[in-house]
């Protein structure tokens, strides 16, 4: 298919332009990842232009590998980037080479061969089943609010969600008489994740004692959180419930919006759960995105074989 915004001349502000269309129109991204591709290619076009580069046709490999060696080093505006965030940065630069390419926008693929840096592996942080009841206990009172607040942190952690996700639920979307959730991921994927008791319980009191009064506020509308003016409620809010929460709850670790759902991944693993079941649940593309998680139940394992078995040191 032909773009008729990436018509005429390949010159690379014009092709960003109808790579980020691509992404919006057909790929259905997420409009933060989109933001992040915008703001990645942003830096890419810079970089390159001060290399003398402004059409498409004119970049090498060479160029793109010079790119991420950019982004490594930094510049008077920009800190050296991690890892992580370089790999990001060149995903994205890849992909608008690849659609340049596919396009028939230029001869060849300059970008390739170019792989972006491994990040370090890191281990998901997962709070102690009994921080995570104390943190649940404490999530809200009685008013509509914390009735509220309790059903969004009970949801959180019995599906597994993404805040973006549980904030993105229509009342519709949950089905209480079959206790299942309908989520909506990453490129508009869906999938149906099992909501256990203690969450079917709190949304239901939910939808009795506390929706109704919050949505009195409001124009109405689908949404199954609403805020203080019944609107739907916001991730920034998601989040600070949370962290208050776990404030309240005397959790001391650093909770993020990703803390219920690393939590969620690694009890079912400790209790047995397969890892294949649990990448269906958390909607990851694939297996070994999920398989970071089992590193975390090796790491107790050793812990607890250290301290308790004595032939474990020297």
């Amino acid at each position: 298919m032909t773009h008729p915004s990436v018509t005429g001349p390949p010159d690379l502000e014009r092709v960003v332009a109808g790579y980020l269309d691509h992404l919006t129109v057909e790929r259905g991204l997420s409009p933060n990842t989109l933001t992040s591709y915008r703001r990645d290619l942003r830096r890419y076009v810079a970089v390159l232009a001060a290399r003398g580069i402004d059409r498409m046709d004119q970049v090498t490999e060479t160029d793109v590998s010079e790119f991420l060696a950019a982004l490594r080093r930094g510049d008077d505006e920009h800190p050296p980037l991690r890892a992580s965030s370089a790999a990001r940065a060149v995903v994205a630069a890849r992909g608008l080479h690849r659609f340049a390419a596919r396009e028939g926008l230029v001869g060849s693929d300059a970008a390739a061969a170019v792989r972006p840096p491994a990040p370090a592996r890191r281990l998901p942080k997962a709070l102690p089943v009994d921080q995570v009841l104390a943190l649940l206990a404490a999530a809200g009172d009685d008013t509509p609010r914390g009735v509220r607040d309790t059903a969004l942190l009970e949801l959180l952690y019995g599906t597994g969600a993404r805040i973006s996700e549980a904030v993105a639920l229509d009342v519709d979307d949950v089905d209480l008489a079959d206790g299942v959730v309908l989520l909506r991921g990453k490129g508009g994927k869906q999938r149906l994740v099992p909501l256990g008791g203690f969450g079917r319980q709190a949304v239901e009191a939910y939808l009795v004692r506390g929706r109704p009064a919050l949505a009195a506020a409001g124009r109405g509308g689908p949404a199954l959180f609403l805020n203080h003016r019944g609107g739907r409620l916001s991730r920034q809010t998601a989040w600070a419930t949370l962290r208050a929460a776990a404030a309240r709850a005397g959790v001391a670790v650093t909770v993020s919006p990703h803390t219920l759902r690393h939590s969620f991944a690694t009890h079912l693993l400790d209790g047995g759960a397969d890892v294949r079941v649990v990448q269906e649940l958390l909607g990851h593309a694939s297996v070994t995105t999920t398989q970071i998680y089992t590193m975390v139940t090796v790491e107790r394992l050793r812990e607890v074989y250290a301290t308790a078995h004595p032939r474990a040191r020297a």
